[in-house]
């Protein structure tokens, strides 16, 4: 299964981008401990272990794109994948999410993606 997000942010693509690839960043702008590499092959981690996954590709301020699973997935299931790609537009930033090859039972991760990403985040980046 797959899904698509959009959203807005009132901050930079290169905001973004940097916080989310950074330990510390991306702990305060969710709320949930993360180590997170800002390099393609580096692993990271987020909401306190309850995510994990690798760098496939980085493109600075405009992509990045995840192996991404859930201690929720099967130990047979595959990872699924999420792209991130930001795109600065009126002084904002639209952040659009395609999270794709998910369990058939993952259609709960879209509301996750609100909950605990993009509800912290218009916070974190209003301040």
């Amino acid at each position: 299964m797959e899904f698509t997000i959009k959203t807005r942010f009132k901050a930079t693509a290169e905001e973004i981008y940097t916080t989310w690839l950074d330990n510390d960043g991306h702990t305060k702008m969710t709320g949930g401990a993360a180590t997170v590499s800002a390099k393609i092959g580096g692993s990271f981690t987020a909401w306190d272990g309850y995510i994990w996954g690798k760098n496939i590709s980085l493109e600075p301020f405009s992509r990045i794109v995840q192996s991404w699973r859930t201690s929720q997935f099967e130990e047979g299931e595959e990872d699924s994948q999420i792209e991130i790609l930001l795109n600065e537009v009126d002084g904002e930033t639209e952040l659009t999410l395609i999270h794709s090859n998910l369990p058939a039972s993952g259609e709960h991760y879209k509301k996750g993606w609100d909950d605990h990403y993009f509800l912290p985040m218009k916070a974190y980046f209003s301040e």
